[in-house]
């Protein structure tokens, strides 16, 4: 009778995927990589596609060269789902339009706003700027105007403005038809909360 091993049997963690971007971060050949580490092309390759598992002490040599922390490779990936429906609904004036966060609330990095524009909705009556440094308006479906201080553009589905997000602007959807545009803003590097305010 074969006995169970006390411990069960630890599944290997695949890093490969993760050193292979870190080298291609790094725009490392694997060829530099060798030399660097004193490894094989050939062992770092089955590395990279996880057929080999590597040696701590190679993890190591190789975080070294890669400049990562070993524990990077073993950590999981932060992710947020965010169901439209379960969207916090964000209010930044304006009238005839739906908007939500559609990024994670605690995100720092960028914020995602998905805004459905009415017919004849509009933004603020006197043009108006947002605390951050980048603003991207992309449009997904109809069409809306942005408006500057001495310039405008009309957007149409697939279009992609990006301007300073603190310049004065407004926008408005003069079609008939609904538009539904994306906002991404970018917060500045000194802002401690920038656009994460909404909610």
């Amino acid at each position: 009778m074969k006995s169970l091993p006390v411990q069960g049997v630890r599944e290997a963690v695949q890093v490969g995927a993760r050193l292979r971007s870190a080298r291609q971060k790094r725009r490392y050949t694997l060829e530099q990589v060798a030399q660097l580490s004193g490894m094989t092309k050939g062992f770092l390759s089955r590395v990279e596609r996880d057929i080999t598992s590597p040696s701590v002490a190679s993890l190591v040599t190789l975080c070294h060269v890669l400049q990562i922390d070993v524990g990077s490779l073993f950590t999981a990936p932060r992710t947020a789902l965010i169901r439209l429906e379960d969207a916090p609904v964000v209010n930044l004036g304006g009238t005839g339009i739906d908007e939500r966060l559609i990024s994670g609330h605690d995100e720092r990095s960028v914020q995602i706003l998905r805004s459905v524009i009415q017919p004849g909705g509009q933004g603020e009556d006197e043009l108006y700027s947002i605390d951050c440094e980048l603003e991207f308006c992309h449009v997904t479906q109809g069409s809306i105007e942005i408006i500057f201080t001495d310039a405008s553009h009309v957007l149409h589905a697939g279009d992609t403005l990006t301007f300073p997000g603190r310049e004065p602007h407004t926008w408005r959807n003069l079609a008939d038809t609904e538009a539904i545009v994306l906002f991404v803003l970018l917060p500045g590097h000194g802002s401690g909360q920038g656009a994460g305010t909404f909610v």
